[in-house]
């Protein structure tokens, strides 16, 4: 019920537009990343300006995405603020059937007459975030912005130490090499 209310706002009709530039605008928080049912971001603010380049065969959207998402950080699972913010572009031809033609282009049916960008905004945040996701460190004692005792307690279920068995394995493997 509500899912569909959040992604919505997100749908742009586009049936009996004139040609040329609109404009749309979109601030995002935790509802719309509740969305997505796998999302690892629970939390954020973000604002998209969309322009959509409404044209007879196709429309071109540009999105400017800007803000913060809220991440367990991967040494201590405490929340970690994270900056995004990019610019994407999306074109979107219309043809038979839906159909991805290429990374930035896709084919929708010309019976359609809106279309949800929800999604792409979604993909474009996630492809924006950083790959490690670890709290810094302080600026001046360049200790770690870390929970420090999760981490102790995080490291009590790590790797037990190496097997000496592995490790002559492994010396042997080496020589073989």
């Amino acid at each position: 019920g509500n899912i569909m209310k959040t992604l919505q706002e997100f749908e742009i009709p586009f049936l009996g537009l004139k040609e040329g530039v609109h404009d749309y605008a979109f601030d995002i928080d935790a509802e719309f990343f509740e969305s997505f049912e796998y999302s690892e971001v629970k939390q954020g603010q973000i604002h998209v300006d969309v322009s959509m380049d409404r044209q007879e065969r196709m429309l071109i959207f540009n999105f400017i995405i800007k803000g913060t998402v809220e991440l367990p950080c991967d040494r201590c699972l405490a929340p970690i603020q994270l900056e995004v913010s990019g610019k994407e572009r999306q074109i979107v031809k219309f043809g038979q059937e839906w159909e991805e033609e290429s990374e930035d282009v896709m084919i929708m049916p010309e019976t359609e007459t809106r279309i949800n960008i929800g999604n792409f905004i979604y993909e474009y945040i996630m492809l924006m975030l950083p790959y490690k996701r670890v709290h810094g460190e302080d600026e001046e004692s360049g200790a770690s912005l870390c929970d420090e005792s999760m981490v102790e307690k995080l490291g009590q279920y790590s790797e037990p130490e190496a097997d000496p068995r592995w490790d002559a394995l492994k010396k042997l493997k080496n020589k073989l090499d």
